[in-house]
């Protein structure tokens, strides 16, 4: 395909709109479709991105002949639904994570995508960070082995906002959206695939319904382990924060910085063309697409991920 993709995005929120940021560097794309759920902030982001349609309906984008590809910035609870409806229209899709958040709705997006051939990549971002691909590219060039991964996944949350501190209508969950991340990350990393897996929860939140404290311990194949904090109750540092203790160093990892074990900064900014990692995770996308092969961060290599994530949740229940 040496066409203009043209995309559809679904959700003109805090990361729709980081989307959008991370496409306007990317040439031969164009955003021709914005769908949210109220049409009049909808118009005035796409006023601002110069995007002729906007609609409320996602099918009305769907049928849309121009239509090449669809990106779903939308809630979780519509993520797996929406990402078939987008299939089945003979479009690719990227969804945002999680691909879904119950199991056999998952299963049933890598049936289908596999049915129709489609480029159908989920929002892993971790693997698209630079912080995170340098470790990777370390790894593969046989100097680090991992043998653990500390992270902590931290927020404070009383209410259900978005990252731009606004309200939504949805409610955010500790083990099928932030703990995904790091799940996936950490097979990612260590290329080994997860056999154990231990979850522990704090008091369900009386209004949210939520659990807003979690502990998750993850065994790979290889014999690396991984401990994963998470917390809607710290009111400190807000983010993810990763140590990766290695066989030959260790490594922090704050978003997009890089540290070694003694704190000294690890120049990143040459990873990758971008230090977006919502962009280069687009770029993998439409790269896709153009080249007709499946991306990082494919539906079938990440289900794995919510296999493990289905299996915690029976535990914890």
């Amino acid at each position: 395909m040496s066409k203009t993709i043209k995309v559809a995005l679904a959700g003109a929120g805090a990361f729709g709109i980081k989307h959008l940021d991370g496409i306007k560097n990317i040439d031969g794309i164009e955003v021709v479709s914005l769908i949210g759920r109220e049409f009049a902030k909808t118009q005035e982001v796409a006023n601002n991105y110069g995007i002729g349609h906007v609609t409320t309906d996602l099918n009305e984008s769907l049928a849309l002949k121009e239509v090449d590809a669809v990106i779903l910035c939308t809630p979780t609870q519509m993520h797996a639904s929406q990402t078939l409806d987008c299939l089945k229209a003979g479009k690719h899709v990227q969804v945002e994570i999680p691909v879904c958040d119950v199991y056999k709705e998952g299963q049933e997006v890598l049936r289908v995508q596999k049915e129709t051939g489609l480029v159908a990549m989920a929002g892993h971002t971790r693997r698209f960070n630079p912080s995170h691909q340098w470790v990777n590219h370390k790894i593969k060039a046989g100097e680090l082995n991992i043998q653990q991964m500390d992270v902590q996944t931290y927020f404070f949350r009383r209410t259900n906002m978005n990252a731009l501190g606004q309200a939504r209508s949805w409610t955010d969950h500790l083990l099928w959206h932030h703990a995904a991340h790091t799940v996936d990350l950490f097979a990612y990393q260590c290329g080994s695939p997860i056999v154990k897996a231990n979850a522990v929860q704090g008091p369900i939140h009386p209004t949210l319904g939520i659990a807003m404290d979690m502990s998750i311990q993850l065994k790979a194949a290889n014999g690396a382990i991984c401990t994963l904090s998470l917390s809607f109750n710290n009111d400190g540092p807000l983010g993810t924060y990763f140590r990766y203790i290695g066989d030959t160093g260790t490594y922090l990892a704050r978003y997009d910085d890089l540290f070694t074990g003694k704190e000294e900064k690890i120049d990143v900014s040459q990873v990758a063309v971008s230090m977006n990692g919502i962009e280069l995770q687009d770029r993998e996308f439409f790269a896709a697409i153009r080249e007709d092969r499946e991306p990082n961060s494919s539906i079938a290599q990440v289900l794995p991920c919510y296999q493990v994530l289905h299996d915690l949740e029976q535990q914890l229940a």
